[in-house]
């Protein structure tokens, strides 16, 4: 596997074997991804792919003008763009920056073109599918079946995941449109669970004080995910 470097903190990049990694490096190059980017829209065509480092987008369905929701999330684990090199280059949904950070950008046809060659690559995108999948879906069963502190305890444990830090940068009406709820609700729900010990929020600013016991105040989902994200991808950063 390649040696971990500035390029590739992406997991999926640093999980490539060094030669097939070396094959990307001529056309990587790492972009800023500020806050609300939009990556790509919904009915347009995917030019580029993008490998988080240590940003979070967020993959947001719009069923109605007016209204958004989070269907998914990509970090550090993923590749966001992924459709186009799997198949049709045009977005179902739309990809928005939500924690700004960096990454590494690639023109999608040339993604596809070493998809097709087979190999680790291969195989390590075809997996991460199946575990985002995993999310989406289960994010539509919590989203119908869970209350609302549950919800909100499993997304922050999924972004907490893909940052690796316990101070979240996050405003009450940012998650309430990602969790297609009133901002009411999630003032309500994060007080709940400040309450308790578990979180801390202040301006926009989201603490998480104690993992385990979050975990605990979530529903089954984020166990179900995450596991989905550790069988698929053998990586587990919790």
């Amino acid at each position: 596997m390649c040696e971990a470097s500035p390029q590739a903190v992406n997991r999926l990049l640093a999980a490539l074997p060094d030669a097939e990694y070396q094959r990307l490096v001529p056309h990587l190059e790492r972009v800023p991804l500020p806050l609300k980017q939009v990556l790509h829209k919904a009915g347009e065509s995917i030019e580029y792919v993008y490998f988080p480092h240590r940003a979070i987008v967020s993959l947001v369905s719009t069923p109605e003008e007016g209204s958004k929701v989070e269907v998914g999330l990509v970090g550090n684990e993923g590749i966001v763009g992924i459709p186009a090199v799997l198949g049709d280059n045009i977005a179902t949904i739309t990809a928005m920056v939500q924690r700004e950070d960096s990454g590494m950008r690639m023109e999608a046809s040339l993604l596809k073109t070493e998809f097709g060659r087979g190999g680790v690559l291969q195989s390590l995108l075809l997996r991460y599918t199946q575990a985002l999948y995993a999310l989406t879906s289960q994010n539509a069963a919590c989203n119908r079946l869970h209350h609302l502190e549950e919800r909100l305890a499993r997304w922050l444990l999924l972004v907490y995941d893909r940052v690796g830090s316990n101070q979240l940068q996050l405003t009450q009406e940012f998650i309430s449109e990602m969790l297609a709820v009133r901002r009411t609700g999630v003032t309500e729900a994060a007080n709940s669970l400040q309450q308790a010990g578990l979180i801390r929020y202040h301006r926009g600013r989201i603490t998480i004080l104690n993992r385990q016991e979050l975990e605990a105040a979530s529903c089954s989902c984020y166990g179900i995910i995450k596991g989905e994200y550790v069988r698929l991808l053998d990586t587990d950063n919790g």
